[in-house]
C-alpha cells in the first residue's frame, strides 16, 4: 500500500495488535512487524512513525530483544511503550533497573501538559501500568515529561530527535486519555494526515484479487460469520462465477445456524454465489474424540477444515485459490515475532503445512473486526449480517471445556440459544460486543425434584468492547441473568448450575479456550 503508514515493532508485548488498532482509529494505516525487522526494510517501508511495544523481558537481560541504535538516527519519530520505553533509555545512555515498587493496574500519572504528546491531556490522568523494571534515570539529552509516586520517569522525550517514551500503556482502554496521546503522536508529532479510509481499501482489495486470480477458480471457506461473509462478497464482486463458496457444517455451530447460513447464501438468498453445504458433523466428532487440550482441538479443526475443502475442490475441478476470512487479530494472536502464541486460530496457526491449492487468499488479513464491518457496509452487505455476533471458526469446540461429545454440543447449543433469546427479549443486547454460553468441565451436586443430581455447569459470558483486543465484563441486569439461569437448569438436560464470568480481557480472553 502506498499510503502513509506507522509501523509497530513487536518486542513480545501482548497489546501489540491493540497499538496498531489505535493508530488506525486515527485513520492512519498501521502494521505490526517483528522487532528485528531490518533497517533497510524499514527505510523501504518509509514509515511516518515507529512505535515500540511492551514485552516481558528485562532490557539488560542476556537474551532480551533489542534493536539497532541506528533506528533513532533515521529522522523518523519513535514512541517507546513500557519495555519499548526502557529499551530506548537503555540504548541511549539512561539507567534501567528493578523498581523498588512494581506498578500494576490503574495508576495516577502527573504529566507535563506543555509537551506535544500530552496536548489536551489532564495534568493528573489515570494510566494503565504493568511493569517491574523502570527507567531509573533518563538519558542525558532527554526531558522527563511524566511521573508517578514511585516511578520517576513515567514518560520522557527528546523533541529534537523525535524520540518519545511512556512507561504506561496508552493503547488500553484503562488509560483514560490514552487515545488522545496516541493521536497526538501520530497526527501532531509524526505529521500524518489521517487519509486512510475503508472505501479505498475495498476498491484496492477487489482490484488486487481480480489481478491475482485472473481466469482461475476460487474456493471460499464460508462460515456465515461476518469475516467470511465479507470475504465472500468481496470475492464475488472481484471474480463472479469463478467463485464457489463452501459452507462446512461441522456440527459445532449454534442452534439452527446451519440453516440460517444457507438461507442467506444459498440459492434462495440475495447473493449470486455458487454455494455448497457440506454436512461433516460425524467427520469432525470422530477426529475430536478424546481430545481435551484446546490447542489440539483448534489444530484438528483447522486441518479438517482444509481436508474437507480439498475434497470439495476435487469435486468442483481444478481450483487454484482458497479464500479465508482471516483477520489481523487472528494473525497476531497466533504468534508474530517474539510475541507469545495466545491461541492458534483455525485459519492461521491451525493450518496444515501442505494444502492442495496454489495459494491462500486472505483479503481481510490486515483488518480488525470493526474495520471488517466497515468494509462490509462499503460492499452493501445488510447491517443484520454485518453486525452479527462474532463466532469463532472452531465453533462450539472451544466453548466446551474438555472433550467434545454430541451430548455436550446439545447442552451448550440449547443453553446458548436460551441466553441469546433472553438477552434480545430484554433489549439489553445493544452495546454488547459478544455474549454466549460455554460448557465447563465441572460437575457438581444439585437437587432437582427432591432428588440428587450430578451434572455440568454452564458459564455465561458477555463483554463490552470496540476492538475485541480488550474487553470489560458487561453488566447484565440481575433479573435477566436470573431468568436465563432458571430456564437453562429447567430446559437443558444435564445442566444443574449456571455461572456468570465477570473477568475482563486481559487477563482473560473473550472465549474460554
Amino acid at each position: 500500500m502506498s499510503q502513509e503508514k506507522v509501523i509497530v515493532l513487536d518486542f513480545g508485548g501482548q497489546y501489540n495488535q491493540l497499538i496498531a488498532r489505535r493508530v488506525r482509529e486515527c485513520n492512519v494505516y498501521c502494521e505490526v512487524h517483528p522487532y528485528n525487522l531490518s533497517l533497510d526494510k524499514i527505510r523501504e517501508m518509509n514509515p511516518k512513525g515507529i512505535i515500540f511495544t511492551g514485552g516481558p523481558n528485562s532490557v539488560y537481560g542476556e537474551d532480551s530483544p533489542v534493536c539497532s541504535k541506528e533506528i533513532f538516527e533515521m529522522g523518523v519519530p519513535v514512541l517507546g511503550i513500557c519495555y519499548g520505553s526502557q529499551l530506548m533509555a537503555y540504548l541511549l545512555g539512561g539507567k534501567v533497573a528493578t523498581a523498588p515498587v512494581s506498578e500494576y493496574g490503574k495508576t495516577e500519572v502527573i504529566v507535563d501538559t506543555s509537551k506535544a504528546i500530552f496536548q489536551n491531556v489532564n495534568q493528573k490522568t489515570i494510566c494503565w501500568m504493568s511493569h517491574t523494571d523502570y527507567i531509573a534515570e533518563a538519558p542525558a539529552d532527554f526531558t522527563v515529561t511524566a511521573s508517578t509516586s514511585v516511578c520517576p520517569v513515567a514518560a520522557m522525550e527528546n523533541k529534537e530527535k523525535g524520540l518519545y517514551a511512556v512507561q504506561f500503556h496508552p493503547e488500553v482502554m484503562h488509560t483514560v486519555e490514552g487515545m488522545r496521546m496516541i493521536q497526538n503522536f501520530v497526527i501532531n508529532i509524526c505529521g500524518c494526515s489521517g487519509d486512510w479510509k475503508m472505501d479505498s481499501f475495498v476498491e484496492k482489495a477487489i482490484e488486487e484479487i481480480r489481478e491475482k486470480v485472473g481466469d482461475g477458480r476460487v474456493l471460499c471457506a464460508l462460515s456465515g460469520g461476518v469475516d467470511s461473509s465479507v470475504a465472500a462478497v468481496m470475492l464475488a464482486k472481484a471474480v463472479g462465477k469463478q467463485l464457489t463458496c463452501v459452507f462446512v457444517d461441522h456440527g459445532l455451530l449454534r442452534k439452527n445456524e446451519g440453516d440460517e447460513v444457507e438461507s442467506v447464501f444459498g440459492s434462495d438468498g440475495p447473493y449470486s454465489l455458487n454455494f455448497v453445504r457440506v454436512n461433516a458433523q460425524e467427520r469432525f466428532y470422530s477426529k475430536l474424540a478424546g481430545v481435551i487440550d484446546p490447542e489440539a482441538k483448534r489444530k484438528i479443526i483447522g486441518e479438517e477444515f482444509i481436508r474437507v475443502f480439498e475434497d470439495e475442490a476435487k469435486k468442483i475441478g481444478a481450483v487454484e485459490f482458497l479464500v479465508q476470512g482471516t483477520i489481523y487479530p487472528d494473525v497476531i494472536e497466533s504468534g508474530l515475532g517474539k510475541s507469545a502464541v495466545i491461541k492458534s486460530h483455525h485459519n492461521v496457526g491451525g493450518l496444515p503445512d501442505c494444502v492442495d491449492f496454489k495459494e491462500i487468499i486472505e483479503p481481510l488479513r490486515l483488518l480488525f473486526k470493526d474495520e471488517v464491518r466497515k468494509a462490509g457496509r462499503e460492499l452493501g452487505i445488510p447491517d443484520y449480517l454485518v453486525n452479527r455476533q462474532p463466532f469463532p471458526g472452531p465453533g462450539l469446540g472451544i466453548r466446551i471445556i474438555g472433550e467434545v461429545t454430541a451430548d455436550k454440543i446439545r447442552m451448550v447449543q440449547e443453553a446458548d440459544y436460551i441466553y441469546r433469546e433472553e438477552i434480545a427479549n430484554a433489549g439489553v443486547d445493544e452495546g454488547l460486543g459478544q455474549y454466549f454460553a460455554a460448557l465447563t468441565n465441572m460437575r457438581s451436586v444439585g437437587v432437582m425434584g427432591d432428588g440428587r443430581t450430578y451434572d455440568y455447569a454452564v458459564a455465561l459470558r458477555a463483554v463490552c468492547t470496540s476492538d475485541f483486543m480488550t474487553a470489560d465484563c458487561a453488566h447484565i441486569p440481575w433479573e435477566v441473568l436470573s431468568k436465563v439461569a432458571n430456564r437453562i437448569v429447567n430446559e437443558v438436560k444435564g445442566v444443574n448450575r449456571v455461572m456468570y464470568d465477570c473477568t475482563s480481557k486481559p487477563p482473560a480472553t473473550i472465549e474460554f479456550e
